[in-house]
């Protein structure tokens, strides 16, 4: 029998947990509830009354049970419900929970160490579109090309237990299940097992902001949500309220669930402005000190990295600063200032951008936003990261959220023209942030990623597409959105693997390589860096370490750019790469092997170009 600490928490984790003995042990948290009991399904089919302990904990030990039994908790009003820590639902949202042995997965990556950040290049995919069948059993035939490409850690989008078989994974509901149609918790394994043999990290997304409005059970065991805040999506969770311990137990718990018993390197935490907490310890910071604590009893690199809009430096900054000291967060200025660059779109969030110097301010600092007006938000955004290393930010160019929540989920590729897609990825992969990619990119996908449900009820079904309608009326294309719940809307956002075998998605396949390979080589996540703008609308780039100098130009105008001399530029350089050269598919002949900066020589940039030159330190001086 579990018994309490002196807290009055479960020394067992929560759900359904097998015993040495072979017996079965059942730990729930149910403060609403007075007589509870397990309902134990199928042939040997028992309803067992649980202990009621401290805090409104209840206990049970059960066994011994047949694999895969399933069960329910059974209210005193007779009312049967899934387990809310329910390690797998195999018939659905609504259906019983089923017991899971996490001791009989032969895991093969007894060696794994896992990847530092600052050597990280992250691959955002989602499993039911990355391939035709959308399982975790068919990502791993991709692995091998993953990593072909070069990036180090595949980055999975939610799979915690969903309703129906369409969904981006946000509208999950049982956190500790992975969702039945993808596989199941063997599946899941399996890939991360996979991964770890072909040297690739791996990555969840998870959602502790809010839960699903389908198939969410939580509320009725105890006070896991708060009216005393709001989320766009559904309920606040209850961080800092009467109850809040346990319900702070139940998500930190989940966090070291997915750690420990499936091996993942990192969790990216969805949307954390979406946390309200005003309690002295921040749930955020709580969980970084048990993260890191498993971290080192593993003997492995573990990540927690945020997502969050706030521009505030206290996720990543350190104790000592009255940070949260998480390892990393998105950028979404990053993201912003160039995708504004390409596509001159200035709507909606979009307004705040569109200048070559707000991509400059991110590049120096992480963000640009760090207390100026905000027209989008009316009023002062942000605060200063100054000093933060650059390994604590997650950049892109493309990514889930600012694909899908476009109207019609237009990638970049259907935005800009062949040379901006280069031009996209040079400034993203060669900067000095954790470069993230959204699957598809590298060879130019032209599949939409477009925003799927298959959600049972008919009225919510019908407010999620009202819901979306109204959503893009600030960016005018409420008239573009295609239904949600039509199965024809997910199957256009799967991926055509095929293209990357033709032109020009081949040659785009070649160039993301060449430049990952040049990231690795230079070693980019580290370093001196100076960022700076020469001309209107170019953008360069330099650093230095003991035993070269690298200099990069980007140009984001309409029209070809003639530089002027750069004084700090004089000296002898090798032309690395430019993505105008024919043999990338641009419009222009090579630059020379070598070039000095100074008369005769003039550097001139094509639309929508970049050129990357390197030279020994010995190499520099004047003219």
């Amino acid at each position: 029998m579990a018994t309490s600490t002196s807290s009055g928490k479960a020394e067992g984790p929560l759900g359904a947990t097998r015993l040495p003995s072979g017996d079965w042990e059942f730990v729930l948290w149910a403060p609403h509830c007075g007589r509870m009991s397990v309902h134990i399904l199928g042939g040997n089919e028992q309803i067992v009354a649980m202990e009621r302990g401290d805090c409104g904990y209840h206990f049970a030990v059960i066994g011994p049970l047949d694999d895969g039994t399933q069960y329910f908790y059974h209210f005193d009003n007779s009312r049967d419900l899934p387990d809310p820590a329910s390690r797998f639902q195999p018939e659905g949202v609504h259906g019983p929970s089923q017991v899971v042995d996490t001791s009989t997965f032969k895991w093969t990556d007894r060696d794994w160490k896992g990847v530092d950040l600052d050597n990280s290049i992250f691959y955002e995919l989602h499993v039911g579109t990355y391939t035709p069948t959308g399982t975790f059993d068919a990502v791993i035939g991709h692995l091998e090309d993953l990593c072909s490409l070069g990036v180090t850690t595949i980055e999975i989008m939610p799979v915690a237990q969903f309703p129906g078989a369409r969904n981006w994974g946000y509208d999950g509901v049982f956190p500790f299940a992975p969702q039945n149609t993808y596989g199941g918790p063997e599946g899941l394994r399996r890939l991360v097992d996979a991964a770890h043999a072909q040297g690739l990290a791996v990555a969840l997304d998870v959602v502790y902001n809010h839960l699903g409005p389908e198939g969410n059970y939580l509320g009725a065991y105890g006070p896991y949500f708060t009216d005393r805040y709001r989320t766009p999506w559904g309920d606040a969770v209850n961080y800092d309220g009467a109850g809040s311990d346990e319900v702070r137990r139940f998500f930190w718990e989940n966090a070291l669930y997915w750690l420990e018993q499936y091996h993942f390197d990192a969790l990216r935490l969805d949307a954390v402005h979406g946390i309200f907490d005003l309690s002295a310890l921040p749930f955020l910071a709580e969980l970084k000190t048990s993260v890191a604590a498993l971290s080192r009893r593993l003997g492995r690199k573990l990540h927690l990295i945020a997502e969050s809009d706030l521009n505030d430096a206290r996720v990543i900054a350190p104790r000592q600063r009255g940070g949260y000291e998480l390892d990393a967060q998105w950028s979404d200025d990053f993201h912003h200032s160039l995708h504004t660059l390409l596509t001159r779109e200035t709507n909606g969030y979009y307004q705040d951008f569109g200048r070559l110097c707000h991509l400059v301010e991110t590049l120096r600092d992480g963000w640009c936003y760090i207390g100026q007006y905000s027209r989008y938000r009316q009023r002062r955004h942000g605060n200063s990261p100054k000093g933060i290393s650059s390994s604590h930010f997650v950049v892109c160019n493309q990514n889930h959220d600012q694909v899908g929540n476009r109207a019609a989920g237009e990638r970049l590729t259907a935005l800009v023209d062949f040379e901006a897609l280069k031009l996209a990825a040079g400034v993203t992969l060669l900067s000095p942030y954790v470069p993230l990619l959204f699957m598809g990119e590298e060879y130019a996908e032209n599949a939409p990623f477009q925003y799927f449900i298959s959600h049972l009820d008919p009225k919510l079904v019908e407010a999620v597409r009202r819901g979306r309608r109204e959503e893009f009326a600030a960016f005018g294309w409420q008239d573009l959105v295609p239904d949600p719940q039509d199965e024809a809307t997910f199957r256009r956002s799967q991926l055509h693997h095929q293209l990357k075998e033709e032109e020009p998605h081949a040659r785009l396949l070649r160039f993301y390589k060449e430049l990952i390979r040049m990231r690795r080589e230079w070693n980019l996540g580290t370093g001196k860096w100076q960022v700076g703008e020469c001309k209107q609308d170019t953008l360069l780039l330099s650093r230095k370490d003991p035993a070269s100098h690298l200099a990069m130009v980007f140009n984001f105008a309409d029209a070809a750019v003639t530089l002027p001399e750069l004084p700090e530029w004089a000296g002898v350089w090798r032309t690395r790469i430019s993505s105008a050269d024919r043999i990338w598919n641009g419009p222009a002949d090579p630059f020379p092997k070598e070039v000095r900066f100074s008369k005769p020589f003039v550097l001139k940039l094509h639309p929508h170009s970049f050129a990357v030159f390197e030279s020994q330190l010995s190499d520099l001086g004047p003219a």
